[in-house]
């Protein structure tokens, strides 16, 4: 039985942030990973994404200065080369991230990991069969996610794929339905469209981004379909698969759509078949997510970060997280676990930022909600790049901002910003604290945050 302090469980974001932190803080730290350090962030979701769409952004730069009649241009992109590229990249990152948790002085091992107790963890084999036997004060639950499907919905691997199949594919498809139409959703009908693919987007719920305010949403689709998207929303797949070597989506009304490829980007379910939840003492909910208390504890002394608890799936929520975590384990941080205001973006030629709430969700927790706004065409940066579409959005509650959020081409740049502007209430008087450099992109908050308020109903 090898001996720790802590027994981290997934070597993703969260994992290998907290090893990093309780390991320079002198604790005896085994991670225990099944794949890749990394994990799907760095090696099959949000960096390889953002290097395909950073190969293609100039082409919105270009639309955009074409329909100005300023200028003329195309661009051809390589994808064998780019997905080479990728390649080097997450891989030689990947290396690179367990060289620093070694040199760090964490334990790596590799396999799957299965609770048996609360203070014990086994190492399993591609054979199921027990390589190393932990044992650890602390365990740390950071297995994170994968692609959800539902029933009539799932990834043959053939021509319906999930996001990991559809960023390896080896050429770019003649045409692509995309099923689901959220970040992910959004992000792949942005690079195969821009490469070329004649890309059809399915959403059950009412608005593209369902997560975000019904205006930021309508303005959305009616700027993506400019861009050639065909755009289906508030309709419901019935059923998806492979038929004489084509995808082929039915919808409850009957309608059938053929695409050469299909993705189904609906959604994540955590990775926690097997992993010995119940041993540990702690629980699941329906959903198979990790049951975490306002400590983030799952039962005592076992903690869940990350996609696995379910709170917010996102990298950096994760990486959070584990600050948190390993803080309590090393005595630094008592109180209950405070996120803040979450920033996350939908990134592509058209990008979305937010930061704290939408005005739904301020309204649905009571007191008097308003919105301001300001529109990127008044913003010089924003004419620069030729497509000043978009606007920037504040929500008030009871006089205090509640959130900010953005669309339009590199509003994903105005996060950190818009964040320290929630944290500080930087707004009336104290707004005059805060000094905006010029010209710049930043000065569309000064604009939304002093722009006439109208009240929510």
């Amino acid at each position: 039985m090898n001996q720790f302090d802590v027994i981290i469980i997934g070597g993703g974001p969260g994992g290998s942030k907290a090893a990093s932190v309780l390991a320079g803080a002198g604790r005896k730290v085994a991670l225990v990973e099944d794949r890749h350090l990394g994990g799907v962030c760095l090696n099959c979701g949000c960096i390889p994404t953002k290097l395909l769409l950073g190969a293609v952004a100039p082409r919105g730069h270009i639309r955009g200065l074409e329909r100005q009649r300023i200028a003329t241009g195309s661009l051809t992109v390589n994808y064998t080369a780019l997905q080479k590229r990728v390649q080097r990249f997450t891989g030689a990152s990947s290396q690179a991230l367990g060289k620093a948790l070694q040199g760090a002085g964490v334990q790596i091992y590799s396999g799957r990991a299965v609770c048996r107790d609360a203070r014990t963890v086994a190492v399993l084999d591609t054979d199921g069969q027990t390589a190393a036997m932990l044992s650890g004060n602390h365990i740390i639950l950071a297995s994170g996610s994968r692609s959800a499907a539902f029933p009539g919905l799932t990834p043959d691997h053939d021509a319906v794929l999930d996001s990991t199949d559809l960023l390896n594919i080896a050429a770019v498809p003649e045409s692509l339905l995309i099923v689901g139409a959220g970040a992910i959703g959004l992000e792949m009908a942005d690079f195969f469209s821009a490469m070329g693919s004649t890309v059809t987007v399915v959403e059950a719920a009412p608005q593209l981004a369902p997560t975000e305010d019904e205006d930021l949403a309508r303005e959305m689709e009616k700027l993506l379909r400019k861009t050639g998207l065909t755009i289906l929303t508030g309709v419901r797949a019935a059923s998806l698969l492979t038929r004489d070597g084509q995808a082929v989506l039915t919808l409850e009304d009957g309608r059938e759509l053929c695409a050469t490829k299909a993705l189904v980007a609906v959604g994540r379910t955590p990775n926690t078949d097997g992993l010995g939840v119940a041993s540990t003492g702690g629980s699941l909910d329906r959903r198979g997510f990790v049951q975490t208390d306002d400590y983030l504890q799952t039962a005592p002394g076992i903690f869940a970060i990350g996609d696995v608890n379910g709170r917010t799936l996102l990298a950096h929520a994760a990486e959070h997280q584990a600050v948190y975590v390993a803080r309590q384990i090393l005595g630094l941080d008592s109180g209950a676990y405070d996120p803040g205001p979450i920033p996350s973006c939908i990134y592509g030629s058209l990008e979305v930022m937010r930061v704290g709430l939408t005005a739904r969700e301020a309204k649905a927790g009571g007191g008097e909600v308003a919105v301001s706004r300001a529109p990127l065409i008044a913003n010089a940066i924003a004419q620069a790049g030729g497509d000043p579409a978009g606007f920037v959005k504040v929500v008030w509650r009871d006089g205090r901002m509640a959130g900010i959020a953005a669309l339009g081409h590199h509003v994903s740049h105005l996060v950190t910003a818009a964040q320290l502007l929630l944290l500080g209430q930087y707004h009336g008087e104290r707004l005059h604290h805060f000094m905006f450099a010029h010209p710049t992109l930043d000065e569309i908050l000064h604009a939304a945050i002093t722009a006439s308020r109208e009240a929510v109903d």
